[in-house]
């Protein structure tokens, strides 16, 4: 079994970054299994889905964000409609660049949750959780949308539930521009939906180039995770990205 690397300054000042994407279906399962989940990944910073809208919606991504460990970057309200961006105290928000996407009648509203941050001495980057529409067409134009969340010559991370396959028109089209991290360095499982018979990967962890994927896939590899929680915190599993950023 592999060994995840640890997050951290290396000597060059580059930083090994641990990335979490979840979707937590609106907190609605084992609350305390999902965060039990999420403290035995480690993570510095967090890509949650599905962080509740309706009722008290600042309030739920307070109470996610205070029982993980980690406060809230960007994301959580009416702007980014669903996803949300947690991390450690040590992240630096240097810009907040939530999105509310164009909506077709009759579907949910969607958007990103994007903040510019900087951890330890590593460049700049920005990172992206996202949850896509199920309706292919709207899907595929929300895709397109995805590198302009960063400016040209920027590292970027794009985090989330896509709502598709990686054979899918959308999911080819980032992955020919930004990495697929389970792709580049697979560990620990494929799949990621549903926990109890996990048949589709739908969740990815995106790099641009610049950004070093060390390892990314579900944890079950990973000694603290309790397959128990997984089966009862939520209907998606979680994945872990471990992410080299150089030095700025």
């Amino acid at each position: 079994m592999m060994q995840l690397p640890a997050s951290g300054t290396e000597p060059d000042g580059a930083q090994v970054v641990r990335l979490l994407s979840y979707n937590v279906r609106s907190l609605r399962d084992d609350r305390e299994a999902l965060v039990r989940v999420i403290r035995a990944c480690r993570p510095d910073l967090i890509c949650v889905q599905e962080s509740p809208r309706y009722w008290r919606p600042e309030g739920q991504a307070a109470w996610l964000a205070r029982r993980t460990g980690t406060v809230i970057l960007s994301g959580g309200g009416r702007v980014a409609a669903g996803p949300l961006l947690l991390g450690r105290l040590a992240v630096d928000v240097l810009a907040v660049r939530d999105r509310l996407l164009p909506k077709t009648r009759g579907l949910h509203a969607r958007g990103f949750a994007t903040a510019k941050v900087r951890i330890g001495h590593s460049a700049p980057f920005v990172v992206t959780s996202c949850h896509l529409s199920l309706d292919q067409d709207e899907r595929l134009r929300q895709f397109a949308l995805l590198p302009g969340q960063a400016e040209q010559g920027e590292l970027a991370v794009v985090a989330g539930d896509f709502n598709e396959h990686p054979d899918g028109p959308g999911w080819q089209h980032l992955a020919a521009a930004y990495q697929d991290g389970h792709v580049v360095a697979p560990w620990g499982g494929t799949n990621t939906s549903v926990p109890s018979n996990p048949y589709q990967r739908i969740d990815a962890v995106f790099a641009s180039p610049g950004v070093t994927v060390l390892a990314c896939g579900v944890p079950h590899e990973l000694p603290d995770v309790d397959p128990a929680d997984l089966l009862t915190a939520t209907d998606h599993l979680p994945l872990l990205a471990v992410l080299r950023l150089p030095p700025g």
